[in-house]
């Protein structure tokens, strides 16, 4: 009974020397916890000042969403899971698979940073705050990148009106949870396009550098247009060339000859990269060619970046307006219904790049000369040949659409913006704008519509318009749009058309109308065509992308993003 009770009061002791032990540990515990609070604080009271928060080189951008968190937070580290910030560094370094740039998202920093607080022997509040915070900022430019895209396209294009949105996510709580269950990888999935359009220019940006990294292509040496049947050793250099990026049927690779294989694979590499598919190599060929896979790559990352902007919750009816491919398709449920060649702008007049909706159709339709063809055009002509109104079947009215005789005009007092009548062309065959037009509200006075200079699409390249789009067989678009079998098939359509009169008819739904600019986009095979970039608005997006993040555009602000919608 001794021994029991000796043996119990010397556990007694022991438990009370361990429990004194660890009182120091614990405080030690709590102190260094409230350490590393008090300095994640800071840091984000430095960003709420409006001061840049820099951290060993890199700047944090995220002014909104990351104070919020940590604020819900009372400013407690975020990042205890270690499968979230693996999925985090597992993403960033995939991040180049997107087109975008690692260094973006701290890359150097967060390896760095997280080497030293793994190594250090003691915790050091500051550098685990320091590594807390830049993390956070990572993810949240990745969130916004993939979501909203890195380039802020209103500040290459005041015209433009997508709007780019969160709808109405909670960001806090997104990216709260997607960190505690280690689910960052899901997170980031969800805000990446989901379009196929999104994941054939992954797969292209993968196949190109795949080329790059291999060492290229060979260049095709300059000469006279290569022509079928023609033997010229440059037909060697071209069989090398293009066995690069496509599949050629089975020859001397060593023949000289332009054969007939050699000529159908130099018809797909044009038709491939927006050009004339004729077979010969003359100098538009040659260029495309010799176009470094370093700036196929670029126009590729381009496109992506293009694409982040615009296919996040596409509509499940749409018009789809491809400016630098000169065509229209109209989808439906993934479906493409209808497509067609267009004529587009010409490059001093260009079709600007913007969404509305289609809300009615006008059958014979008259055209008041716009202000910009007014001047520069239409009273140029009026000028040198009064006769030209009757030519083109115009008339002078007034602004309460009266007829004006225009021989009691003294044109040559008028240059444009002064000119106190409007000109208007009569329906009929000649009429600009065709048959038929489809409209829908913008401030571009820019539609879809007719035209009679039909033999243009048979073009390659179609930019001629004076920035509205000309469509081609405009009547089955029509039919499609009005979706009333019964009242607006085929024949009531063209008997409306063939009356003569002018008829407004209203769309039984509004459609989405889509007015973009791609120069890379995927084909029917799952390839890409390379398009010419007509109106020069590449370089631009690969300078943003090349760049440093400008602070005062990209605040990456989700929350404030929200109220675009």
């Amino acid at each position: 009974m001794v021994g029991l009770c000796r043996k119990a009061a010397m556990t007694a002791c022991l438990a009370g020397a361990l429990l004194l032990l660890c009182f120091p540990l614990l405080a030690f515990a709590e102190s260094t916890d409230r350490a590393v609070n008090d300095a994640i604080r800071a840091r984000v009271e430095t960003l709420q000042s409006g001061s840049d928060l820099v951290i060993q080189g890199a700047t944090v951008a995220s002014t909104t969403v990351l104070p919020a968190l940590y604020q819900r937070r009372d400013f407690a580290p975020v990042w205890t899971n270690p499968r979230a910030i693996k999925q985090l560094f597992d993403a960033v370094r995939n991040i180049d698979e997107d087109g975008l740039d690692p260094e973006d998202y701290h890359l150097a920093t967060l390896e760095k940073l997280q080497t030293e607080v793994g190594s250090e022997a003691s915790v050091n509040p500051a550098r685990r705050a320091d590594l807390d915070v830049l993390l956070t900022d990572s993810l949240v430019r990745l969130g916004y990148h993939l979501l909203i895209g890195k380039v802020d396209p209103v500040e290459l294009d005041g015209n433009w009106n997508v709007n780019r949105t969160i709808n109405g996510r909670d960001a806090v709580l997104a990216l709260s949870s997607a960190i505690a269950e280690g689910s960052v990888d899901n997170l980031l999935a969800a805000v990446r396009p989901q379009h196929m359009y999104y994941r054939h220019l992954q797969n292209a940006l993968a196949r190109y550098r795949a080329i790059a990294a291999a060492g290229g292509w060979p260049g095709e040496p300059a000469g006279p247009t290569l022509k079928s049947c023609m033997s010229d050793p440059r037909g060697i250099a071209l069989r090398t060339r293009l066995s690069v990026t496509q599949r050629m049927p089975g020859a001397d690779a060593q023949s000289a000859l332009l054969d007939a294989a050699l000529e159908d694979a130099v018809k797909v590499f044009q038709r491939q990269h927006g050009l004339a598919a004729d077979g010969a190599v003359g100098k538009a060929t040659l260029a495309a060619l010799n176009m470094p896979v370093e700036s196929r790559i670029d126009q590729i990352r381009v496109n992506l970046e293009r694409a982040r902007w615009v296919l996040h919750d596409m509509p499940e009816e749409f018009v789809l307006v491809d400016i630098a491919g000169f065509n229209v398709r109209y989808i439906r449920d993934g479906q493409t219904l209808w497509q067609a060649r267009a004529q587009v702008g010409k490059p001093y007049r260009r079709t600007p790049v913007f969404k509305s909706r289609i809300t009615y159709l006008e059958m014979n339709p008259t055209w008041t000369v716009p202000p910009t063809i007014l001047r520069n055009d239409v009273l140029p002509a009026i000028k040198r040949d009064i006769a030209y109104l009757k030519q083109k079947n115009m008339k002078v009215i007034d602004y309460n659409h009266n007829v004006v005789d225009p021989t009691s005009i003294d044109w040559s007092r008028y240059r444009g913006p002064d000119f106190p009548y409007l000109i208007r062309q009569d329906p009929g065959p000649n009429n600009a704008l065709g048959r038929i037009k489809f409209m829908f509200p913008n401030e571009h006075l820019v539609y879809l519509h007719d035209t009679p200079s039909k033999s243009l699409f048979e073009r390659t390249e179609r930019a001629f318009s004076s920035g509205c789009i000309r469509v081609e067989n405009p009547y089955q678009f029509a039919e499609l749009l009005l979706d009333d079998p019964n009242t607006w098939n085929r024949r009531a359509i063209t008997q409306a058309i063939d009356s003569e009169l002018t008829r407004k008819v209203t769309l039984p739904r509004p459609v989405t109308v889509l007015l973009l600019y791609w120069t890379v986009a995927p084909d029917d095979s799952g390839d890409v065509i390379f398009k010419q970039d007509i109106y020069g608005r590449d370089a631009g997006i690969l300078a943003g992308l090349n760049s440093e993040l400008s602070l005062n555009q990209q605040v990456f602000s989700w929350a404030d993003s929200a109220k675009a919608d």
